[in-house]
């Protein structure tokens, strides 16, 4: 890790400090496989499965749920 400490990233303006943030969480989200997923996670995963598996019919299709998001 670099001798940066934290007061210098807080003396960044919000925005860039949020750019800041977007990538590192892009260079995290290009490594995946780094983020094992908790055994709650996988339970609540493999649930949502199940019940689509069960009633595919159910639920609401990324479109919906995409086009409800951007009316918030």
């Amino acid at each position: 890790m670099k001798n940066s400490s934290i007061a210098e990233y807080v003396r960044l303006s919000v925005p860039e400090r949020i750019e800041l943030v977007e990538d590192i969480w892009d260079s995290i989200a290009e490594v995946p496989e780094e983020l094992p997923l908790t055994d709650a996670q996988a339970a609540e995963l493999d649930r949502r499965l199940e019940g689509y598996r069960l009633n595919p019919e159910e639920g609401s299709t990324w479109e919906c749920v995409r086009e409800a998001i951007r009316r918030t």
